[in-house]
């Protein structure tokens, strides 16, 4: 009997997963928290990985439709010291496995290649819990619910199913981003959109970084990184714009004015994105009829593959259930072995990166061999 799965989070992992069980005919009912598609913006760039999430574009027959939301020229990248001395300028000439796209494109080209009524928006999941018969309930803030056999978390972080299957919560890795915006750089802030170049730019040096990537046309989106404790956070009433810009930019004292403008001169407030990680290499035993894709299953510290192995639990997920419609548990369990396999190999990498480029001594070397090495 074909399943009929219930998804809750429509982010890229729970909306690959419906697309990809749309193509083999598999119905899915996606529940998501916001009342609709342009509720919030997106986030910014990312690069989508031909070993991962580009596997999950094929796999959900988008491949042409993924390619023209490509913005050329956005592989380029620029490793600048605090003083603003050039350290590494690579072009990019077009050959790279990781083609930059905006998150916002790219989950609107999911959206639209879904039924209409594939989603609900609107419901934001407050509990699930495990009924007598195999099945679950699905308890809203709306005070609705839905009863499903068949159900899926990827509700992120902060996932409402992962009780059902695991105790692990997560906890602060030591490290926040906080994000600002320029707007018509070229125009506006013309310094600093030469200095951020055509792609992204970073500054890695131990204990605080400003990386900043160029968006759709001259849109710059600047990321501080900050290894500081919740506490430094919040001591700051990031309400007030401009006294918080100047709070962050005091860390980067003695810096080139080129690159503390990305910060002093925003267009935006800044915003705080604390950051938190599972245990390296979480697992769960088989539970009958419930599972998890994306950050779900294996949050970790930013390190470019969150999206990408989102996407790809999603499609893995999707094409073991059309693989085996008469044996779900037997779809399950074959991509859960995967996932927590490759997902525990990446959560490894990401924190290595994340001591290698914030905690180490030299971390412009280490990033520097890294951007170097032969592909």
């Amino acid at each position: 009997m074909t399943p009929s799965v219930t998804i809750i989070g429509a982010g890229l992992g729970g909306l690959t997963l419906a697309r990809v069980l749309h193509v083999h005919g598999i119905p899915a009912a996606v529940y998501e928290a916001e009342p609709s598609p342009t509720a919030r913006a997106q986030g910014g760039m990312l690069d989508i990985h031909d070993y991962n999430g580009q596997l999950a574009v094929e796999a959900a027959d988008l491949m042409d439709e993924f390619r023209d939301l490509i913005l050329d020229g956005r592989q380029a990248i620029r490793v600048l010291d605090p003083d603003g001395t050039v350290l590494l300028d690579k072009a990019d000439d077009g050959t790279g496995g990781r083609p930059e796209v905006l998150r916002a494109e790219l989950r609107q080209l999911l959206l639209a290649a879904l039924p209409a009524g594939t989603v609900r928006w609107g419901y934001k999941a407050t509990g699930v819990r495990a009924l007598d018969d195999g099945r679950y309930e699905v308890s809203f803030a709306d005070g609705s619910t839905v009863v499903t056999n068949l159900l899926v978390g990827a509700d992120g972080a902060w996932s409402r199913v992962r009780p059902l299957l695991s105790t692990a919560t997560p906890e602060y890795a030591g490290q926040s981003f906080v994000e600002t915006y320029l707007y018509d750089a070229d125009t506006r802030h013309p310094v600093a959109a030469r200095t951020v170049g055509g792609g992204s730019l970073m500054t890695p040096t131990k204990g605080a970084q400003i990386h900043a990537h160029r968006e759709k046309g001259d849109t710059l989106h600047t990321y501080v990184v900050l290894p500081k404790p919740v506490a430094w956070f919040e001591a700051i009433d990031f309400t007030d714009a401009a006294a918080t810009k100047a709070r962050v930019a005091e860390v980067f004292d003695g810096w080139a004015p080129e690159l503390t403008m990305l910060i002093t001169d925003a267009d935006t407030a800044p915003v705080w994105r604390p950051h938190y990680a599972l245990p390296i290499g979480q697992q769960w035993d088989r539970v009958p009829g419930v599972t998890l894709v994306g950050d779900a299953a294996h949050l970790t510290v930013p390190n470019g593959e969150g999206a990408n192995l989102a996407m790809l639990d999603g499609a893995e997920l999707g094409k073991a259930l059309a693989a085996h419609p008469d044996d779900v548990e037997t779809a399950i369990t074959e991509y859960e072995l995967a996932m927590f396999a490759r997902s525990t190999e990446m959560a490894v990498e990401a924190a290595e990166f994340f001591e290698n480029l914030v905690l180490d001594d030299d971390p412009a070397q280490t990033l520097l061999a890294t951007l170097t090495a032969p592909e």
